[in-house]
């Protein structure tokens, strides 16, 4: 990957290049001039990438044949295709063949070709083509005199390359000493060689300053030093290279314009410089003169920076930005400027559950975390303190199962005994009284639970004899009792047997039997009972069959619909439509079941308030239903009446639906959220809802 001033590019393994953020000069590609929170594909490269770079409004590919593409800006001939037209789209670099490596300046473009040769075209005030003058060049001329080159490097106004022999060139603006030749002479407008220096294998050019990486694991640096931008401790310029001390065993340097960064051997990466964005990664906006770990950002491989953003790419190949965000340079769908910081990963997950604005997550380990809103105490650590990230629930281990609804929480233990936590005014705590709790306590009376599931104030459990125990809140007859008089202790709903899987509505309960029949009470003001009605008075108190519904594997609720997976792999849903929850198209009530368009192989569902998620068997995740926070994960805020898939996520294994928005766990045991994240829920450290998936982080 490669940052641009305020946009960012990403070369993918398959050679596909995508691009995302500032996008007024066409620097994304895709043929718009329209900024992109999220990444698009580069149109018109057709063909395997190997390599890209990104200019301040400008970016550039290579391709496996050894030919250079360029598109956005190109006042000064930047792009290379003998004009000085704007190119939305990649267009080829005339007369170039054989490349390996490109560059990209402020307004200019450095290639490097197999036989070793360095070319150059754009802009060339103080020489910083290297070809003998000050005069710009619309396609590439060579840099004169320059043989057996290994790397480049392009900054403001000064160019470098180091050779396969471990010396270092530059040419072009030197009046800081950032040519690193001893002097402060003006300009070079053709190359000389730096100081001193042998053994390079990287480098990095910047406005005013430069850095090497040697293959010994030290790193270099020279130019322009008033505010520590070199990182040795000082603010002395210096017109030579000097050994920057934090650093013996690096092995990646950061490209771009912004914060300096380094990755060493332990896999940490280091940054300094200016953090008015947070650009450095440390949780600060404060700026530093030396460099500082960003937070626990490991195994990085490839470092770049932005004017105001950073980006780094870890071994997995996963992509991590921080810092500003204004024109989307970030890529994680938040539509606002803030400032981002990277964490240690909320990893070992397996499972998570979502209530209407706070997320828990149940590790491996058996212990339970939680973020977003605790005015009730829903995150269960004793506070009624927000978390903007992931904290532990103390207290609770051997946890085999969490359930989260509107502002309390249910963790089921591996013994079978429930304990819950949170608001507690209808009872749905079980402890026989309405009071709030801010820490777990078990629910008295009750043992071998197989199952929970939370609803508006009540709660059910599934027992391992197929029988299912209801409490708190019944003003709708979800207690299934016979009644509508509301309970603060836990008793089997009469007459149910052979149950395997039950679930919560907002004012209305599921069950599936053995046999794969459904079976449904309380409330169907919107047809959430299934039964082909929406008579809702008196309300159903005892548990009535779903008419038609066979071989249902597993069920979920949301406010008012209800969706079921069958064992052949299709989703079925009845009730409210009005936001497309039911995935049929029609955005029409369904007082009976209907089919979800078009999607098969599901193996797991979750439903949030009026929106629903299906997980498929090749791991990839679909949503449909209401959209407005961006929790259907698409990019967009529209709503959908068919499912659509979300987008990067090709190997979840377990879902979860809050009120507004939804998390996913990944193969890895990393958990992703996206949607509404006014109170944290999403755990990303930041407000603002995000319409993509972004990586849930823990407190550090």
């Amino acid at each position: 990957m490669r940052a641009g001033r305020l946009h960012s590019l990403g070369l993918q393994a398959d050679g596909t290049v995508w691009a995302w953020g500032y996008n007024k000069y066409g620097q994304l590609g895709n043929n718009t001039t329209t900024n992109r929170l999220v990444p698009v594909k580069v149109t018109g490269l057709t063909g395997v990438v190997v390599d890209i770079a990104a200019g301040n409004e400008h970016s550039l590919a290579v391709k496996a044949d050894g030919t250079v593409w360029a598109w956005g800006l190109n006042d000064q001939g930047q792009l290379g295709d003998n004009t000085t037209t704007q190119r939305l789209k990649p267009v080829k670099v005339m007369g170039l063949t054989d490349v390996k490596a490109v560059a990209a300046g402020q307004l200019y473009s450095l290639a490097l070709k197999n036989d070793g040769t360095v070319w150059a075209w754009g802009e060339n005030a103080n020489g910083k083509l290297g070809d003998g003058t000050r005069v710009r060049k619309l396609k590439p001329v060579q840099v004169a005199g320059l043989t057996n080159v290994a790397g480049l490097a392009a900054g403001y106004s000064h160019s470098l390359a180091f050779k396969t022999d471990g010396t270092v060139w530059g040419w072009g603006y030197n009046s800081s000493g950032q040519l690193g030749d001893g002097t402060n002479t003006y300009e070079r407008l053709t190359p000389v060689q730096t100081s001193g220096l042998t053994g390079v294998v990287a480098l990095s050019a910047r406005s005013v300053n430069s850095y090497a990486l040697k293959s010994d694991g030290t790193v270099w640096a020279w130019g322009l030093n008033f505010g520590g931008e070199l990182g040795d401790g000082t603010t002395l310029h210096r017109l030579t290279p000097v050994q920057l001390p934090a650093f013996t065993s690096a092995v990646a340097l950061g490209t771009g314009v912004g914060a300096r960064l380094v990755a060493t051997a332990d896999g940490t990466v280091w940054s300094w410089g200016g953090n008015s964005r947070g650009e450095l990664g440390d949780g600060t906006q404060t700026s530093h003169m030396t460099p500082a770990p960003v937070l626990a950002l490991t195994g990085a491989v490839s470092l770049s920076s932005g004017q105001e953003h950073a980006l780094a790419v870890k071994g997995n190949g996963s992509l991590w930005a921080w810092g500003g965000n204004l024109t989307g340079q970030l890529g994680d769908g938040f539509p606002e400027q803030y400032v981002s910081r990277t964490a240690s990963l909320f990893t070992g997950a397996k499972s998570v559950a979502a209530g209407d604005f706070f997320s828990v997550g149940l590790k491996l380990d058996g212990t339970v975390w939680a973020w977003g809103r605790n005015e009730q105490g829903q995150l269960g650590d004793g506070t009624t303190q927000d978390h903007w990230a992931p904290a532990q629930v103390p207290g609770l281990t051997s946890v085999a199962a969490v359930a989260a609804r509107d502002s309390y929480a249910l963790a089921l233990k591996t013994d079978g005994t429930v304990w819950a936590w949170g608001d507690n005014a209808s009872g749905q705590l079980g402890d026989g009284t309405t009071v709030s709790r801010a820490s777990p306590a078990v629910v008295p009376g009750l043992t071998d639970v197989t199952a929970l599931a939370a609803g508006n104030g009540f709660v059910l459990a599934l027992k391992s004899d197929g029988t299912v125990w209801a409490w708190g809140s019944n003003s709708s007859g979800t207690l299934g009792d016979g009644t509508t008089t509301s309970r603060a202790t836990a008793q089997a709903v009469p007459g149910l047997t052979d149950v395997k899987a039950v679930a919560a509505g907002s004012t209305f309960a599921v069950a599936l039997k053995t046999d794969g029949t459904g079976w449904t009470w309380g409330s169907n003001s919107y047809g959430q009972l299934g039964d082909g009605s929406t008579s809702n008075w008196p309300p159903r108190t005892t548990p009535g069959v779903v008419p038609g519904l066979a071989d249902g594997s597993s069920v979920a609720a949301g406010d008012s619909h209800a969706v079921v997976l069958k064992t052949d792999g299709t989703v079925w849903a009845w009730g409210d439509n009005y936001r497309g929850q039911l995935g049929d198209g029609s955005g029409s009530t369904g007082r009976s079941p209907v089919q979800a368009l078009g999607f098969t192989g599901g193996t797991a569902i979750a439903a949030g308030n009026s929106h629903t998620l299906a997980l498929q068997s090749d791991g990839t995740v679909w949503a449909w239903g209401y959209n407005g926070n961006g929790q259907l994960g698409d990019g967009f805020t529209g709503d959908q009446l068919a499912p659509v898939q979300v987008p990067n996520i090709i190997d979840a294994t377990a879902l979860a639906a809050g009120g507004y928005h939804s998390l996913a766990r990944r193969g890895s045991g990393a958990v992703w959220a996206w949607g509404d994240n006014g109170l944290g829920q999403l755990g990303t450290g930041n407000a603002g809802y995000r319409v993509v998936p972004y990586q849930v982080t823990p407190t550090p």
